[in-house]
């Protein structure tokens, strides 16, 4: 159905934009294209309005560049998500037909667009339940300004398809002069749902001018009745004021996310992408708390409950408060949390019951919730199979509660029963906090029940032990069936880096695995990683095995379920290896481009991901603490609810230590409590060194840093830029080595090779014993070669073999006694090193 509305308009508005702090470096554009599909319309945090332009029915967050067509403007739309479309509701349609674009301007808050036929420019602002649209056309043109209430996004030929929208019915009447309301119903979409509709209230206003003629529109949207889209849209925007409209907008986003001001110094790029990422993250869930009492558009908790709802508790947790206390009124109202949902219906689930993990992550920051209420939520997801576990609920449930796991047969049985095994452990805190020890005791021992699909002898490219098949009469499976026929078994080897996809014949959504392969939910047990690291054989074993994961490629930046890993080096005293494996997933896959983003942002999760790391801080769902690495900047603060404030900095140092108000942190961890008392956050940095030296008459460079272990090692790391790529490597020195080494090599990283040391050499450095020597005897031996002190100052010691004439000057340290320099070396290797600032 569409309205068609004539307007003769003559007067053209210039608008000048407030320029923001540091909503200036919000782009919307960021992580547009590519997989990303993030939503580039203005937007309120948590808005239940998302109007922008729709390109076709296929995008699921409506834009696509240029040069597609703008079919129109709706009202709804949704952000990063993956699966079929949903929205893309009340279209409003300029002209009636498709149109190309000539110019974009995309910020936020805002979207202009400069439309090629028909010559006219249209802008859009918003606030949080109603839109406001300004068109500007060449003057004396005939605008024909359509509700076209038979379009939405997803739409397909075929009746009720899978994840497609269907289109129900509509109706549109006009209550007075330049007014249009009506109602728009539709079914189906990403979460399979049940109709839903989506009422409107528009007003439109004509200004006629000398030259351009100008229609402003404002529209008001509700889920519930054309009288509330009426009352959203007066209390929202009760005067026709485009500017101020904006203005608004812009002051809700610098309100929550000035709580997070970076050092002026750090770069505009780290700026913009650091504060896109914290904008993706409010997106969603929307608030419609004013409209029909709930959030809604979580897309989908299995996404966001790994660091979009901790990033929330932390910087904005009266919101966080809000949207967990939102799942217990959808479970009041529907019988069930959701794991997902949208337009008013649960769905679609894709791991375990993932809200219990959002209730848990509540109680560990303190978050005041009814958990009275939610322990009998969580236990009902926990004991009570649903009708469609699509919809809500635990799929394969009774199997999990009488195998004690998921069975292959079942969909998706692995990462469930790994999923619902972290679930009850959730449920286990809201019952320890509540003093129930029956129910914490029992959800505490099927939290270990990832152990009965871990395959303890299974070997795979190095690594023994794998979460893998296995059926329902306790058999471990090596070959899998797939197909029905009776009178030819079909069947494939299942290996361990099977990826998500799964082979060409199994549909995805009915796979072992969701979206990831055994490699990585074999890493994937977050609520028991000292029992997954003793499972995989220690801590050496398992750091081996982290380093082959990622020299094998099995790391999938791009989806969840390994969003912890690189984190979990922590655990065997090396975040040293945390932050240069997060540090080069950033480097390698993010930026502030418009594919800055590795994979769907998935309502903000690979944003949120992206903000925390920036910082140094890495929750762990459910839990109270965050591990820390070195932040991507120099200084940062965070300004908490409370009044308090957080100041994350980092100095220069060779151990990956944190203090807290000047006291060393255990495990390079901090609790939410302690970040809630406010105080200063210091992160050790490497010093970086570049050791400039001559190869066959050719100035040569290449950085390194040392960084101590827990253990006493010493890790350099180098990296040199050659034939217009960046090669790097590293070389752990032991612990004797540093002590009691009488060698030191010379051999320099070359293009794309490793270091490769003797495990009794030293690179860069002397020994401690060496280094005792020259200071208390005046000379020591190296390389078999003998040297004394000539001299020395405040910071160097100054040595000299009388032999052959060879000289170094070593640094005054004995934790770190580099060789800043070297000449007449009879190995031909002398070099310089320089500070890297």
């Amino acid at each position: 159905m569409r309205i068609i509305l004539s307007l003769l308009l003559t007067f053209i508005s210039i608008c000048t934009y407030a320029q923001g702090k540091v909503t200036d470096y919000v782009d919307p554009r960021i992580g547009s294209e590519g997989l990303g599909r993030v939503f580039i319309g203005p937007s309120c945090p948590y808005g239940m309005v998302k109007p922008g332009p729709d390109c076709g029915v296929d995008n699921n967050a409506g834009w696509e560049a240029m040069p597609a067509m703008v079919s129109g403007f709706s009202q709804t739309h949704v952000s990063g998500t993956g699966g079929g479309p949903k929205y893309g509701n009340i279209l409003l349609d300029v002209f009636g037909t498709p149109q190309h674009r000539t110019s974009e301007d995309i910020r936020l808050g805002y979207y202009a667009c400069n439309l090629q036929e028909s010559k006219a420019k249209v802008e859009i602002t918003t606030a949080e339940r109603a839109s406001y649209y300004r068109i500007t056309i060449p003057h004396a043109s005939l605008v024909k300004l359509n509700f076209d209430l038979q379009h939405f996004l997803g739409k397909n030929p075929v009746p009720k398809a899978r994840e497609a929208q269907q289109y129900e019915d509509s109706k549109s009447w006009s209550p007075k002069a330049n007014t249009v309301c009506g109602w728009q119903c539709i079914s189906g979409g990403w979460n399979n749902g049940a109709p839903y509709k989506v009422f409107f209230y528009a007003q439109m206003k004509k200004t006629e001018g000398t030259t351009n003629d100008v229609a402003e529109i404002k529209v008001g949207i509700s889920f519930v009745s054309e009288e509330k889209a009426r009352k959203n849209l007066e209390e929202d925007i009760p005067h026709w004021d485009f500017q101020r409209t904006y203005d608004e907008c812009i002051a809700k986003w610098e309100r929550v996310l000035g709580k997070v001001q970076l050092a002026e110094s750090t770069p505009e790029r780290e700026k913009r992408m650091f504060y896109t990422a914290l904008y993706h993250t409010m997106l969603m869930p929307v608030d419609r708390t004013k409209d029909n009492g709930l959030y809604d558009d979580y897309y989908a908790i299995w996404d966001t409950y790994r660091t979009s709802t901790p990033l929330l508790s932390l910087i904005d947790p009266e919101r966080a408060t809000a949207i967990a206390s939102s799942l217990l009124d959808i479970y009041k109202q529907t019988g069930y949390m959701p794991d997902a949902r949208s337009g008013n219906s649960n769905g679609r689930t894709q791991g375990g019951s993932n809200a219990e993990i959002v209730i848990a992550d509540a109680l560990a920051k303190g978050l005041k919730l009814d958990y009275k209420l939610a322990l009998e939520a969580m236990i009902k997801d926990a004991t009570v199979a649903p009708k469609d576990d699509e919809a809500e609920g635990r799929g394969g449930l009774k199997e999990y509660n009488t195998l004690g796991y998921v069975p292959y047969g079942v969909a998706r049985g692995g990462n469930r029963t790994v999923e619902y095994a972290f679930c009850d452990w959730s449920i286990a805190q809201v019952a320890k906090h509540l003093g129930k020890q029956k129910e914490y005791d029992k959800y505490m021992a099927q939290s270990e029940r990832w152990k009965n699909l871990w395959r303890k002898d299974y070997e795979h490219n190095g690594a023994k032990g794998f979460i893998m098949p296995r059926n329902e009469k306790g058999e471990w499976l090596d070959s899998v069936p797939f197909g029905h026929s009776k009178l030819n078994s079909q069947k494939f080897h299942y290996t361990p880096d099977v990826s998500y996809e799964g082979p060409w014949y199994c549909a995805w959504w009915d796979c072992f695995f969701y979206e990831a392969s055994s490699w990585e939910y074999s890493f994937n047990i977050p609520h028991d990683i000292t029992g997954l690291i003793d499972a995989c054989g220690g801590k050496e074993a398992f750091e081996r095995r982290l380093d082959m994961f990622f020299a094998n490629g099995y790391y999938n930046v791009a989806n969840e379920p390994s969003f912890l890993t690189p984190c979990l080096y922590h655990w065997v005293g090396r975040p040293d290896k945390t932050t240069y494996r997060v540090k080069s997933i950033i480097k390698n896959h993010y930026s502030d481009k418009v594919d800055g983003i590795p994979g769907n942002d998935d309502g903000g999760a690979m944003s949120s991901w992206l903000a925390f790391h920036m910082m140094g801080l890495y929750p762990n769902a459910g839990h109270d603490y965050y591990v820390i690495h070195e932040p991507l900047f120099d200084s940062l603060t965070i300004t908490l609810d409370n009044g308090k404030n957080v100041k994350i900095k980092t100095i220069k140092g060779n151990k990956s230590q944190a203090f807290f108000n000047g006291e060393p942190l255990q495990d390079n961890r901090i609790t939410h409590s302690q970040l809630l008392k406010g105080g200063e956050l210091c992160i050790q940095k490497p010093q970086a060194y570049r050791f400039v030296y001559k190869l066959h008459g050719q100035t040569r460079r290449f950085d390194v840093t040392f960084n101590e272990t827990a253990d006493g090692q010493l890790v350099l790391r180098w990296g040199i830029k050659r034939n217009l790529k960046y090669w790097e490597g590293d070389y752990t020195m032991s612990a004797s080595a540093r002590a009691h080494a009488t060698n030191i090599s010379y051999i320099q990283p070359l293009d794309g090779q490793h270091i490769g040391l003797p495990a009794t050499d030293l690179f860069g450095i002397i020994s401690r014993d060496a280094y005792n020597d020259i200071v208390n005897n005046g000379k020591c031996r190296i390389n078999n070669t003998d040297f004394v002190l000539i001299d020395s100052d405040d910071s160097l010691l100054h040595i000299k073999d009388n032999v052959e004439g060879a000289e170094m000057w070593i640094r005054k340290d004995i934790n770190l006694p580099l060789i800043m320099r070297m000449t007449n070396n009879p190995a031909e290797i002398n070099y310089d090193v320089q500070l890297v600032k």
